[in-house]
């Protein structure tokens, strides 16, 4: 395929990587710091659970859905011109996201915030694959991986602190102003376009998009209806058609913005895993986790943003050591198999957390998480890129995020709806004791513990055992919330098994140094490439 380049009259390439990172950092950001800010948007708009879940849905959907067909329009119209509109959508979706007064316009405006965000991440990574060749795509996508983890892993301190200090509407606020900052260096972009587009796949992008619209609305609608309901089951059937559907019209079209090729390729398929398992293990705890510690422990958002940074801070940092020890020989394989282990063994430790338990006692499992995390950040976007040939890897690398991206949307709505499901469980069993309540109040009580809100509940009830009352809500919240820990504990660790068996050697003979270089993959000190892919038994 290829490319028509133009290069405005002072190409920078560096200021060019700074700010398509900056920009992909806010992107992650702005789904975890929004997750920050939930408890205190519930607060001020008098927002339900399910509206109040879209607030983080809706963005996430949106970013998801339209991640492909982003990537497409990019094509025709020019990736530098997709890039300057998606920072100027979001940057106003953003800034109307902090005027709102209303929860339903809030959803929507996050949603445009999400869409923005697509033509971000499609773009800019386009415009890094024009800027910089060779070993300097491959350093430049892995400094582009390690941005997007640095955002998954600032947002919700950055967030507390913001929401302590300002409220939740300074949150929204932040991501207009580093969008105004990244709208300065656009100019100094190369353009580009690829010749051969000339149509989007229209039909590829709506079954897509509808697919994953209908099962995320009835992943996060099954504790509200009932998940043997036929409103839940039609929206889970249908979306199991268009997906279908999806794959049969991307098999046929001339140019699908999904090659599915890609999918009989077990080393970029187990490189795909890898986002996938931490959006379990990882981006859930810094969804769910913050609501947790205001609701639970009676944290102050702006402290939770602060032990936030026990899950976080180690994402900043380990990247550096592991970079250091991968040029030195460590395989790629043992890296991203021990990040999800190390990731799922964190989960099963934090299930020691309670209202009463001591923050020392869960500050080791939170490191241990966030190292898991910081061992793979910065390192798989690059090798993932990299694993497949040269003329592919934009396709790669847009299909990488959408995989990152989708499994991020769902893994919180799935996740979501367990813990409200087990949390609405354990209430209705134990509330004949302060007098007993229907299946519509329980569901009511539930929805409200889940979301970090303990006191509207217990409003109701008679002072005398308000208190009492209190602590069976925390209890039941906590147990549902332990529960939730085994199951991601559980995802991560199987992924982290299966990654290691797909990344295994195909064959006995150790590569050569010059088929490994010629190849791409070596990982010989000083030459800036990624590393083996685990084609060398010795090493792996």
């Amino acid at each position: 395929m290829s490319t028509a380049v133009r290069a405005p009259a002072t190409v920078r390439p560096g200021v060019t990587l700074a700010a398509v990172c900056l920009a992909v950092l806010v992107l992650p950001a702005s789904l975890t710091g929004a997750s920050v800010a939930l408890p205190d948007i519930a607060v001020d708009l008098k927002a339900d659970l399910v509206p109040l879940q879209w607030v983080v849905n809706s963005y996430n959907l949106a970013f998801a859905c339209f991640m492909l067909a982003c990537g497409s329009i990019a094509d025709i119209v020019g990736r530098r011109r997709m890039f300057t509109a998606g920072t100027v959508l979001f940057g106003l979706a953003s800034l109307a996201s902090a005027l709102t007064s209303d929860i339903l316009l809030l959803d929507v405006v996050r949603a445009l915030a999400g869409l923005g965000a697509a033509a971000v991440m499609t773009a800019g990574s386009a415009i890094l694959a024009t800027a910089f060749q060779g070993a300097a795509l491959a350093r430049a996508f892995g400094v582009l991986g390690a941005s997007a983890g640095a955002g998954l892993a600032l947002g919700p301190s950055s967030a507390g602190l913001l929401v302590g200090q300002f409220g939740w509407r300074a949150v929204f606020l932040s991501h207009l102003v580093v969008a105004a900052v990244v709208l300065l260096a656009v100019r100094v972009m190369p353009e580009s376009r690829d010749p051969g587009a000339a149509t989007v796949d229209t039909a590829g992008t709506l079954t897509f998009t509808l697919s994953l619209f209908l099962l995320m609305l009835g992943v996060v609608e099954g504790p509200q209806w009932g998940w043997a309901s036929p409103s839940v089951i039609g929206l889970l059937v249908g979306a199991a058609v268009l997906l279908a559907a999806f794959v049969l019209i991307e098999r046929r079209v001339r140019r699908p913005m999904l090659d599915l090729s890609l999918f009989r390729q077990p080393r970029f398929m187990a490189l795909c895993l890898v986002p996938v398992a931490l959006a379990f293990g990882f981006v859930c705890l810094l969804v769910f986790l913050p609501s947790y510690f205001t609701g639970v422990t009676g944290a102050s958002s702006k402290l939770a943003g602060a032990l936030m940074m026990l899950l976080t801070l180690p994402v900043l940092f380990v990247p550096l050591l592991v970079g250091r020890l991968v040029k030195r020989g460590l395989s790629t394989r043992a890296v991203l198999s021990a990040s999800l282990l190390l990731v799922g063994a964190g989960c099963a430790w934090l299930t020691v957390i309670g209202r009463d338990t001591a923050t020392l006692a869960v500050a080791a499992p939170m490191v241990l998480v966030g190292v898991g995390m910081g061992v793979s950040a910065g390192l798989v976007d690059g090798v993932a890129i990299t694993s497949v040939e040269p003329e592919r890897a934009g396709m790669a690398a847009g299909m990488f995020n959408t995989m990152r991206l989708a499994s991020e949307a769902l893994a919180i709505a799935v996740m979501g709806a367990v813990l409200v499901s087990l949390t609405q469980t354990r209430v209705s069993d134990g509330i004949d004791r302060f007098g007993g309540a229907d299946a519509d109040e329980v569901a009511r009580i539930g929805n409200s513990v889940a979301s970090g809100d303990l006191d509207t509940p217990a409003a109701g009830v008679a002072a005398a055992q308000r208190p009492d009352f209190l602590d069976f809500l925390a209890d039941s919240y906590t147990d549902a919330f332990r529960v939730m820990l085994w199951i991601l504990a559980a995802v991560t660790v199987l992924s982290g098994v299966v990654v290691h068996l797909m990344l295994r050697a195909r064959s006995a003979a150790p590569a050569t140094p010059a088929d490994a270089s010629a190849a791409g993959l070596d990982g010989a000190p000083g030459d800036g490439r990624q590393p083996d892919l685990a084609g060398d038994p010795v090493r792996s």
